[in-house]
Order: structure tokens, then C-alpha cells, then sequence
């Protein structure tokens, strides 16, 4: 489960290669994952949260408190 996003659960995609000559072969498009340390002043530490370039802006937007709520409302542990 490499790439997944801890807060907005976006994972992998699959489809087709299509070559010159319209062959078809299995391929995989991964979210844009990144490894990102937050300070989380409620409890005194830092946290570490995998998340994709949208989950990052989320964060931005709604602060850390209220995305690691999100996080361990869908089960994640942090």
C-alpha cells in the first residue's frame, strides 16, 4: 500500500499502454505520494503522514488538527 493517500485515500489507477502499432500492455498511474512531517501541538510531537500532492493543499487549507481528525476518523493510524 505504497501509494496511498493518508487523507484523501487516493490510490493507484490502472489502464493500458497503447504503442505505435496499437498493442496493449498493463500500466499504472500512481498518485503524486510524498512523505511530509507536520508539528501536531495538541499532542507535543511530530507526525509523519504520506500524502498526495491534493492531501497537501488540504492540510494547507484546514489546518493539521483538523486533517489528522480526518485521518483517524477512516481507521488510519497516526
Amino acid at each position: 500500500m505504497s501509494a496511498h493517500c493518508m487523507l484523501t485515500g487516493a490510490q493507484p489507477g490502472f489502464g493500458n499502454t497503447i504503442s505505435h502499432s496499437h498493442r496493449r500492455s498493463s500500466r499504472r498511474f500512481d498518485p503524486n505520494i510524498q512523505s511530509k512531517r507536520y508539528w501536531l501541538p495538541s499532542e507535543g510531537r511530530y507526525v509523519r503522514l504520506k500524502l498526495s500532492a491534493k492531501g497537501i493543499k488540504t492540510v494547507d487549507t484546514i489546518g493539521v488538527e483538523a486533517a489528522v481528525a480526518r485521518i483517524r476518523a477512516r481507521g488510519v493510524k497516526v
